[in-house]
């Protein structure tokens, strides 16, 4: 079976703001994203902790707070004007390249 993989607009480093979950409403920043899976891994979101045997990166063990993936559906993009979870759109610019916007002010947000 063929794996598609889906393209997003949300990226590492991205503000985001959860909206479903135990979570909901922490603003926070993207970690990483899985496209495939459609999974978001965002700093202190999703925290579970896990029992660990003693290993080389951890030596004494133990209990672990680690981040767990949110559904990419379950976040928004925080825009840093309207300071609210915001729909991004893509423009094309006069140069060719495209950048992402807030649906909601109009402001880019990829000044490349």
């Amino acid at each position: 079976m063929k794996t598609k993989k889906i393209k997003y607009k949300l990226f590492k480093d991205d503000p985001i703001i959860v909206t479903a979950g135990k979570d909901k409403k922490t603003k926070t920043k993207i970690i990483s994203v899985d496209k495939i899976n459609g999974k978001v891994l965002a700093e202190n979101v999703a925290v579970a902790k896990r029992h660990t045997k003693p290993n080389a990166l951890n030596p004494d063990g133990g209990i672990i707070e680690k981040s767990m993936p949110v559904d990419i559906s379950n976040v928004m993009y925080l825009c840093g004007k309207c300071d609210k979870g915001v729909r991004l759109g893509v423009k094309i610019l006069e140069n060719g390249k495209k950048s992402r916007f807030c649906k909601s002010c109009g402001e880019l947000l990829d000044k490349k």
